[in-house]
């Protein structure tokens, strides 16, 4: 099947151009269900992979015998290396065209993970989720623009909803698979299955997307900001490693030194992208998308909700398999209440927007704080001999709450960048949130993990409850400023 690249351009859309020097495009090619359908899974592969290692880390430390300090690479390696290319990947689907992009992501997404799940050593293992991580980066970007390019009006819409619901599904999905995976054992594989399983979905996800993914690419695509990538690099970096390091290292000087780096670096990127974008250049990450209000105030809330989110996903998996002795399907299974929860209130939502507007993430707030209250009063009470039928109230009704809001900030985020900038526009999104998971198993990870060993792993719980729930609110309470109505 031959591919069709798309550069046709027409009127400015409603939202002015970001820039003179590049022209708003219109994207002609349409793209099928099965086609969304092929995207979205490659938007499900990253995002699973972050968090399906979870339930995996202690087979992986009896049979590898890689300790906490490399344990924690394992998790953070994938996420820094994903993070900080993000914004590159979705520069390269620009310039290259973003199905090749996505085509090469895959491929690299299914090679890497082979490697992950053949690793003989914990160091072999760690350079692989790095380099799985970069591979997430190069796909991620175009699942993005490539929605942006090939639907428009109700359709785009609704494929937004359809990709915040995955995101979200994903997120959830991974841990509950990783259990059941690890329990399981095909082959003695053990632990090295969550890997080797993306090894087939990536072989399928390569054949859809040949047949029914479209090309698209941006008209005049910009050159790589090669200053503005290294500073990001370095930004994320310097943030993201020492905080996931530094408990399990011991807190050592280099930890010190790189938290003392990171306001330096990421003061001097935003002032040499602002230079840059001011001169008429398009940088990395310009920041006049920032100047898209939908955008701007999307990005403020999807912050502490992912971190929330990937902390409480974390500690979770801790307490079930470490405090409360349950095996790794158990530890998986007691999150399916908030993944059932979360699909349905996915498929609620568009229906609930149409009558309620963005008050209905709102409402998802406040019915978040209700569960992630009733589970900490669960813990509380209830912490000699709980189970995962005792959890699951709590857990579903947390779990409805966020299925309430991540597809709508996601919708919102996205409905107003210009398609000509739809690769960065998706990178910025993406890196914020994979940025803010990160930053959530670093912070109230290390937190949980810190209080532990002294206060026990129930206090310590409670009191990473009671920080998400504060982070719950602040997200609830800036949803109060988001437009009533959306498009």
């Amino acid at each position: 099947m031959s591919e069709t690249t798309v550069r046709t351009t027409s009127t400015p859309s409603p939202t002015p151009p970001l820039s003179p020097t590049v022209p708003v495009t219109h994207h002609g090619a349409v793209i099928g269900p099965l086609g969304l359908f092929t995207v979205l899974l490659g938007a499900a592969l990253p995002l699973i992979d972050f968090f399906i290692v979870n339930v995996a880390l202690p087979s992986m430390d009896s049979d590898l015998a890689a300790g906490p300090a490399l344990l924690e690479l394992v998790v953070a390696g994938y996420g820094v290396a994903y993070a900080v290319l993000l914004v590159l990947g979705g520069r390269l689907g620009d310039m290259a065209g973003r199905r090749r992009l996505f085509l090469t992501g895959m491929a690299a997404f299914g090679l890497t993970s082979l490697v992950c799940g053949l690793a003989p050593t914990a160091w072999t293992l760690v350079g692989a989720r790095v380099a799985q991580g970069a591979a997430a980066a190069l796909m991620m970007p175009q699942v993005l623009a490539t929605i942006q390019a090939t639907t428009q009006g109700p359709r785009r819409a609704k494929a937004m909803s359809l990709y915040g619901a995955t995101a979200g599904l994903s997120m959830v999905a991974g841990q509950i698979l990783g259990g059941v995976l690890v329990a399981a054992d095909v082959a003695g594989s053990g632990w090295r299955s969550v890997f080797l399983v993306n090894v087939p979905v990536a072989v399928a996800g390569l054949l859809l997307a040949v047949r029914t993914v479209p090309e698209t690419r941006s008209d005049r695509p910009a050159g790589i900001d090669v200053a503005g990538t290294l500073l990001l690099a370095l930004s994320l970096v310097s943030l993201l490693l020492p905080l996931t390091e530094g408990r399990a290292a011991g807190w050592p000087l280099w930890t010190w030194l790189s938290l003392g780096v990171f306001p330096f670096a990421a003061v001097a990127f935003f002032l040499m992208e602002r230079r840059a974008d001011r001169q008429g250049r398009t940088p990395l990450v310009p920041p006049s998308l920032l100047d898209i209000h939908s955008l701007r105030r999307g990005l403020v809330m999807v912050v502490p909700f992912s971190i929330g989110f990937s902390g409480f996903m974390f500690v979770v998996a801790v307490v079930l398999q470490q405090g409360l002795r349950m095996g790794p399907v158990a530890a998986g299974l007691a999150l399916v209440p908030m993944a059932l929860a979360f699909f349905a209130a996915s498929l609620a939502g568009p229906r609930l927007i149409g009558r309620f507007g963005t008050r209905v993430v709102t409402a998802g707030g406040v019915i978040q704080a209700v569960g992630i209250t009733l589970l900490t009063l669960t813990v509380w009470h209830g912490w000699s001999g709980l189970t995962v039928a005792e959890l699951a109230p709590g857990v579903a009704v947390a779990g409805l709450g966020q299925g309430l809001q991540l597809p709508v900030l996601m919708r919102l985020m996205l409905s107003d960048i210009p398609g000509d900038r739809a690769g960065v526009g998706g990178g910025v999104v993406v890196t914020t949130q994979q940025s803010a998971l990160a930053l959530g198993v670093a912070t109230l990870g290390t937190l949980f993990l810190a209080l532990a060993p002294s206060a026990g792993m129930r206090d310590a719980l409670v009191v990473t409850l009671l920080v998400q729930l504060g982070l719950v609110v602040v997200t609830a309470l800036l949803s109060l400023r988001l437009p009533r109505v959306m498009r």
